[in-house]
């Protein structure tokens, strides 16, 4: 029986777990360095066909209809105006029992989670990584040390693990934006409560989504800003009640009173990679964002954590390990360059510019050889 040791406790960690749980070959400890995995927040993600597809492998759609909504749109708005541009239909993209999913990130993790509560050890901070004869030596802060025959990383953007493996060279960067998110309570009639709205601004864009049938809206925006060096490092900064309002009261063409209605409203810091760092060890290896971490303006960071985390199983499985970066490289450049250019895009503030963006979004949304390259290359697994 192989032995696979699973840093982090996140999505992909939690999903890649769940796979190797079935198959009786190998045995899995996951290490998680907080003591205990947060359900409290209700934010919201995004989950395409290419990852539903996947999670049904481990019945996801058995998950109760409560927690989880199928929109079929994505409608287009100027925030400038309220004005809709345009509309584009997801649902054209969903297969049998594969539908554009919204919902809780709590609740992925919790269905995650659910039959790995033995596997999980909590409070554990990794320290050092060794490799000896094809088995990693793995060490912790608490001084315990544990030998496998695989080590699958994933444990976030700020991967310590990957950081002692590149030897501190592969941090991430600040991509001169923040994001503010929120939940918009289902008491409150404030957007499209079926599908997802996309509204587009100066160098700022937000997006309001359903995470279940009650009418819950998860609220997440991106905007433009400077931080300085030891603003970035300063976390405390980003519970600051004033330093908060200050950033609310600069979002352009919204009504300040809009944020009184959003609950659990917080700020953070964007951090992307800029590169890959490939371990030169096949049994060890990176998944999620701590594989790569791209701007979140296409809606792909889970499905991707997912697809790349059922990409490395099947390898591991194969024995066709060698195999598993670069091509999970390629794909991750194609979604990352689409998560850049939607940035760009959404943000345009000239407006002869932005009165070009939207007549080519409109006829975008509706030429089906342009969306099968766009969309279908990414949703298609």
């Amino acid at each position: 029986m192989k032995k696979v040791a699973i840093i982090g406790a996140g999505i992909s960690g939690l999903f890649i777990a769940n796979l190797f749980k079935k198959n009786k070959k190998y045995q899995i400890t996951i290490f998680e360095r907080n003591n205990s995995i947060n359900l409290k927040d209700g934010y919201g993600i995004q989950l395409s066909v290419n990852s539903i597809k996947l999670l049904n492998k481990i019945q996801f759609d058995k998950l109760e209809n409560n927690e989880k909504f199928n929109p079929d749109k994505i409608n287009f708005y100027s925030i400038k105006n309220s004005n809709k541009i345009c509309e584009l239909n997801i649902s054209d993209f969903n297969i049998e029992n594969c539908k554009y999913t919204t919902l809780k990130r709590s609740s992925l993790i919790n269905f995650l989670k659910k039959n790995l509560e033995k596997e999980i050890k909590f409070d554990h901070t990794i320290s050092k990584i060794e490799h000896q004869d094809q088995i990693v030596k793995i060490t912790f802060e608490n001084n315990e040390i544990y030998e496998f025959d695989y080590l699958i990383i994933s444990d976030g953007v700020f991967s310590k693990c990957k950081n002692l493996l590149s030897k501190n060279q592969t941090e991430p960067k600040f991509n001169d934006t923040l994001a503010i998110r929120g939940i918009i309570p289902s008491s409150l009639n404030m957007a499209d409560k079926k599908n997802i709205s996309l509204f587009l601004g100066s160098n700022f864009h937000y997006v309001i989504y359903p995470v279940s049938p009650n009418g819950d809206l998860n609220f997440i925006a991106l905007m433009k800003f400077k931080l300085s060096e030891d603003e970035q490092k300063d976390y405390s900064l980003f519970n600051d009640d004033i330093f908060i309002k200050n950033i609310l009261e600069k979002v352009p063409h919204i009504n300040k009173k809009f944020f009184d209605n959003i609950e659990n409203l917080k700020v953070f810091p964007v951090f992307v990679s800029h590169d890959f760092f490939k371990v030169k060890k096949n049994n060890i290896h990176l998944i999620g964002d701590a594989f790569f971490a791209f701007p979140p303006s296409f809606a792909q960071g889970a499905s991707q954590s997912i697809e790349g985390a059922y990409e490395l199983f099947k390898n591991i499985e194969n024995n066709t390990e060698s195999n598993f970066f670069r091509k999970r490289v390629n794909k991750t450049k194609m979604v990352n360059n689409r998560s850049k250019f939607n940035q760009f895009a959404f943000h345009l503030s000239n407006p002869l510019t932005t009165l070009l963006r939207n007549i080519f979004l409109k006829k975008l949304v509706k030429n089906k050889k342009f969306l099968e390259g766009y969309l279908g290359k990414i949703y298609k697994n």
